[in-house]
């Protein structure tokens, strides 16, 4: 995979995660889901009376983030108890904090460089 691929796909990743988590609910989901521990997974009903959203709410939120891999299910009898993956959201939070860095990448140019309209006013000063 070529440098220009990997960064479109890392891209890819960023916008699907930044995407996944633009909804509170969600959030909170994701929130409650990390402060369980592995034995103590919950379901979709004890989700939803936490957050007091619907079951129904529950499992289209749970869908999406299961669909980014952050969040995973375990069968247990009827119920499906779920958790965060929590490799998953490791990748994510570097995935994130690269999106957020201060630092000026290699292949960006200042806007110095890009903005005509920046050179003109500087140099008719």
């Amino acid at each position: 995979m070529s440098t220009m691929e990997k960064q479109n796909s890392d891209l890819d990743k960023q916008a699907s995660i930044f995407s996944a988590l633009a909804d509170p609910t969600r959030l909170k989901l994701v929130r409650l889901l990390c402060r369980q521990q592995e034995p103590h997974a919950l379901c979709v009903n004890a989700l939803a009376g936490r957050l007091g959203v619907t079951q129904s709410a529950i499992s289209q939120h749970l869908r999406i983030l299961k669909s980014i891999g952050i969040v995973r299910g375990d069968r247990r009898g009827y119920h499906i108890h779920y958790f965060v993956n929590r490799d998953a959201l490791e990748q994510f939070r570097k995935l994130t904090s690269a999106v957020l860095s201060l630092e000026e990448q290699d292949e960006e140019k200042s806007c110095q460089e890009n903005c005509p309209r920046r050179k003109e006013n500087v140099s008719s000063d």
